[in-house]
């Protein structure tokens, strides 16, 4: 079993720490720090060993190399996938697609591909913009609020609650649930934290139950009616995939939109093009999404390789740092400058390779809407300087707290 390392990160290099509050903080400083100092691909001991590739050409070489790279541990955790109790190992993984390799992996991923097609995402739009506008609703007329707590991560679990067919009033448990699976990475094994993971699977299996007997039209239901490879789903692969859409579905978007109303709050130029055209503002989230990517994958090295120079030992974990390959110079003209009517933006936000992100189409609805109805309730908002902004930690970055001063209202 792996031995916890714990303590302060001693140098970023060899010891570095991306559960620290300190690297949420900081990751776009500490990566060009690194860079800078000549070190393209960092690692460190915590977690039995972990690799941190900061180049658009690294990312993207092991985004696509599924024979060294195994896809079954997407999270890194103080326990390998081999040391998991009771795990569902590859080619499947405990969260099908994503932990999913070939050639599982293109089966079950294709199933779910019809229900995020345009079609099906598009009509939710009208939905989003009720959600949104309830929210601001709710807010009165306070001054100061916290765009992140009051706003950004009440859109995503709604819609995807709604979607899955789970009750929306469950949105507090979703977002602890949320926060468990992945804030906590760096947290011992207690019994008190691993009941909350037995309540969240439990909770998913009385619902999936619930809708076998009475199915619906929802996302649950088409997975219980769905086929892979000629038969229907496992109970285990139809949990997977409804813990993957909740918390993928959830947390990765609050934090784009959270992201986004952050740069905005900080940059009043850009604020005021967006207010006054609104057209602009499909480019500027394809450029929020660049600039401020939330998700990093993790990959696990299948058996010892050299890899640019370095020796990776089997079962070393991998991070896919996307947000790190969308500000590679090497890609982007000015990478580390915010362009929000930047043309040219083939980002890396929603994943490379097999995995890219499906939910992609509903993950743009959810922010452009979301941005779009902020800026024509509050055209002018600032960020409030007696309070801190937070950020999440771990393998999706976005802001836990997000305090704003509202300075004009529509």
């Amino acid at each position: 079993m792996s031995e916890t390392v714990y303590g302060p990160v001693t140098d970023w290099a060899t010891d570095f720490d991306h559960g620290s509050p300190a690297y949420a903080a900081n990751q776009h400083k500490i990566w060009d720090d690194l860079k800078s100092s000549g070190c393209p691909i960092a690692h460190t001991d915590r977690y039995g060993g972990t690799w941190l590739p900061l180049t658009h050409e690294m990312v993207h070489e092991i985004a696509y190399d599924t024979d060294h790279f195994s896809s079954e541990g997407p999270v890194v955790g103080q326990l390998k996938p081999s040391e998991v109790p009771d795990r569902i190992g590859a080619p499947i993984g405990p969260v099908p697609p994503i932990s999913s390799d070939p050639p599982f992996h293109a089966e079950a991923r294709r199933l779910l591909l019809p229900a995020f097609a345009p079609k099906m995402i598009d009509p939710w739009r009208e939905e989003v913009v009720a959600i949104c506008n309830e929210l601001i609703d709710n807010m009165g007329t306070a001054d100061h609020i916290d765009a992140a707590l009051q706003y950004s991560q009440h859109i995503p679990v709604m819609v995807i609650a709604r979607m899955l067919g789970l009750p929306v009033e469950d949105g507090d448990k979703f977002r602890g649930w949320v926060n468990l699976v992945l804030s906590g990475i760096g947290e011992e094994r207690t019994e008190a934290r691993m009941a909350q993971f037995e309540e969240f699977n439990a909770y998913l299996a009385f619902h999936v139950n619930d809708h076998i007997e009475n199915p619906r039209d929802d996302l649950i239901s088409f997975l219980l009616n769905a086929e892979i490879f000629g038969e229907k789903l496992s109970l285990e692969h139809t949990v997977g995939t409804v813990i993957l859409l909740l918390i993928a579905g959830i947390d990765t978007t609050w934090s784009g939109i959270g992201s986004s109303l952050w740069h905005l709050a900080g940059n009043s130029v850009d604020r005021r093009r967006l207010v006054e055209n609104p057209d602009m503002i499909p480019a500027a989230v394809e450029e929020f999404l660049r600039a401020y990517a939330p998700v990093t994958m993790a990959r696990v090295v299948k058996e010892d390789m050299e890899f640019h120079g370095v020796e990776m030992k089997k079962e070393d974990w991998v991070l896919l740092p996307f947000p790190a390959a969308n500000r590679d110079d090497n890609q982007f003209a000015d990478a580390h400058i915010v362009q929000i009517d930047r043309e040219a933006n083939r980002h890396a936000a929603f994943g490379l390779g097999i995995h890219r992100c499906l939910g992609s189409n509903l993950a743009r609805l959810e922010m452009n809407v979301a941005i779009e109805v902020f800026l024509k309730r509050f055209p002018d908002f600032s960020l409030d300087s007696s309070e801190v902004v937070t950020w999440s930690t771990g393998q999706v970055r976005g802001p836990r707290a997000l305090p704003f001063v509202i300075n004009a209202r529509a």
